[in-house]
């Protein structure tokens, strides 16, 4: 079936290349935090389209939740314009709800937020921010509670290792000061790493680093809370300069999850798949 899968992306995104069996079952069987929700469509033995979300826990207003990732979704060119994503779509969040998941978010750029938003109910949050600095992105982290965020993944030894074990792109760990962990990984650009910083709480051994120095110059892309200013040593990124925006989007699937506010949020590249 992975080779179904990697065979379905190479045709619909010729460019990517890391789309491998090996990084699919990385990402839909290794992950500690449980089995993909989704589903496929096939038209007798060819693979029509697919679209998966990826389990995680977070925090959700304030309380822990079980929350789903939406992240992979092809059409094969023979069988687009008929709506099989929206349909598979459907089935996954019915699924979901049904298994007892909180809610899905996700990171969609500025062609398909759009779809998203009408066709899927879901909830624009944010544009993301996208910066390059030299040391911490959050230099004011303070005494946070998990009630002062609205949204935070919820990291601990098990499933940061197995994120950070990503077999097309690995992270490093840094410890970075003032209860945070930063996490680092090429981005392929000459003297460029990408840059995420996650809470120390909840880490063990990882905590300690995982070897190795930081890099200097930083890119982050993500959303930080209100009240955690960036160090005096980050700037944005010219919007002309970004291949395309990208936008946090949320939805919820029971009534007791609604949307999420973007001042609570804290979102870094390890919480999607920017990198």
């Amino acid at each position: 079936m992975l080779a179904a899968y990697s065979n379905l992306f190479r045709i619909c995104f010729p460019g990517a290349s890391g789309l491998t069996a090996t990084y699919l079952k990385w990402l839909y069987a290794d992950n500690p935090a449980g089995n993909v929700v989704g589903f496929d469509a096939w038209e007798g033995d060819e693979l029509a389209a697919h679209y998966v979300c990826i389990p995680a826990e977070a925090v959700v207003h304030g309380v822990a939740r079980r929350v789903l990732l939406s992240l992979n979704t092809a059409t094969h060119p023979k069988f687009q314009g008929k709506g099989l994503f929206t349909k598979l779509a459907a089935l996954t969040y019915e699924r979901a709800a049904a298994e007892g998941f909180h809610a899905v978010y996700g990171v969609a750029n500025d062609n398909s937020t759009p779809g998203f938003l009408r066709k899927l109910g879901f909830s624009l949050v944010s544009p993301l921010d996208a910066k390059i600095g030299i040391g911490n992105i959050s230099s004011q982290y303070g005494d946070r509670q998990a009630s002062d965020f609205s949204f935070r993944r919820i990291w601990n030894d098990d499933n940061l290792a197995w994120r950070i074990a990503n077999p097309v792109r690995r992270y490093q760990i840094a410890p970075c000061g003032n209860a945070l962990v930063g996490a680092w990984a090429p981005t392929g650009k000459p003297l460029l790493s990408a840059w995420a910083e996650v809470p120390a709480d909840g880490l063990g051994k990882l905590a300690e680093g995982s070897g190795g120095g930081a890099p200097l110059f930083r890119l982050h892309l993500g959303l930080r809370p209100a009240g955690t200013r960036a160090g005096s040593m980050w700037v944005d990124i010219p919007k002309r300069f970004r291949p395309s925006p990208l936008n946090l989007i949320f939805l919820g699937l029971n009534e007791g999850s609604h949307a999420i506010e973007r001042e609570g949020v804290e979102l870094g590249q390890l919480d999607f798949d920017a990198f």
